[in-house]
């Protein structure tokens, strides 16, 4: 019988489609220092972002035949050199989209509000200060009208494309690879409607963007794609948003863009010592944080694990 470590955990639907198929599915967490020496108990493994599944754990297991993360980026998962020992590496690039991308719109929301410093200050000093308050946040911005930056088209760049048109922004859009500059909205009711967006270059969407959203993968060679001569370019007074991969931005120089006035605020959702952020970025009082649940949803977690369990199944089916 397939025995799956679903090492991460697996939303209830997943779990229950395995076990229907005649899978034994095992949710008990098994510390990464351990795995090297448990993980060949089982016949496959899923992971989110917390286990990594690196060469060595790879060749310290070969009862293991597949590899499922429950996301969309692989940077947690030795990809090129599992497929090449045989084994199946699959994820769920769909499944989160929607998610990932309202949380991009929470966060600039709570930035041109001010948000991410009035739920600090408030309960502090909301009773004593409150016209005080009202004043500092005063001069807040409307998302109609504003230019967003999506650097990286894929699935979860067109949801927020799809999201930014819905609330009237100039969409402008930059990616390494060809894409169709267009993305179809979808009202209740009605069908789908095509609507263009603008294709940029790098620096032209730096450039021209007031807000600038990142969906690309960890880049191979570790370099961030937003650094000190990137954030140059960037508008003054702009705000960015990381919902992707930790260390896309430099975010020493993010810091500095935010002291010195050249940026507005940012929006992170990962960073790049995950666990352990940066203590400044959590104590700095023009960023919006959370603690990487972009795909942390129920309706994205039952799409996970029941796409999951679709390919894990038709995988050892074949």
């Amino acid at each position: 019988m397939i025995k799956i470590l679903a090492n991460d955990g697996i939303d209830p639907l997943g779990k229950e489609l395995l076990e229907k198929a005649g899978f034994i599915v095992d949710t008990d967490n098994i510390p990464q220092a351990e795995l090297s020496g448990r993980l060949n108990e089982y016949d496959a493994i899923t992971v989110r972002s917390a286990t990594k599944v690196r060469k060595e754990l790879i060749d310290a297991c070969p009862n293991i035949k597949l590899i499922g993360r429950g996301g969309v980026g692989m940077d947690n998962i030795d990809v090129e050199y599992a497929r090449d020992k045989g084994l199946a590496v699959v994820n769920t690039p769909a499944s989160s989209s929607i998610s990932v991308a309202e949380l991009v719109f929470a966060h600039l929301l709570t930035g041109i509000r001010f948000l991410y410093d009035a739920n600090r200050i408030m309960p502090a000093q909301g009773s004593t200060r409150f016209n005080d308050l009202k004043k500092k946040y005063a001069k807040g911005t409307e998302l109609r009208g504003k230019k967003l930056g999506i650097i990286g088209f894929g699935r979860i760049g067109r949801e927020v494309a799809r999201i930014g048109l819905g609330f009237g922004m100039d969409i402008g859009v930059y990616d390494l690879f060809p894409f169709e500059p267009s993305v179809h909205l979808h009202f209740a009711g009605n069908a789908p409607i095509k609507v263009a967006v603008n294709s940029r270059t790098f620096d032209q969407l730096l450039a021209e963007s007031d807000f600038i959203s990142l969906h690309v993968p960890g880049q191979k060679d570790g370099r961030p794609v937003i650094g000190k001569a990137e954030l140059a370019l960037i508008k003054k007074g702009a705000g960015i948003v990381n919902a992707a991969r930790g260390g896309l931005i430099d975010e020493h120089a993010l810091l500095e863009a935010l002291d010195s006035g050249k940026l507005a605020f940012a929006g992170l959702d990962v960073f790049e010592n995950e666990p352990v952020p940066l203590e400044a970025l959590l104590t700095h009082a023009r960023i919006s944080l959370t603690p990487h649940i972009g795909a942390a949803t129920d309706e994205a977690q039952e799409r996970i694990g029941k796409e999951l369990a679709d390919l894990i199944i038709a995988h050892f089916n074949k």
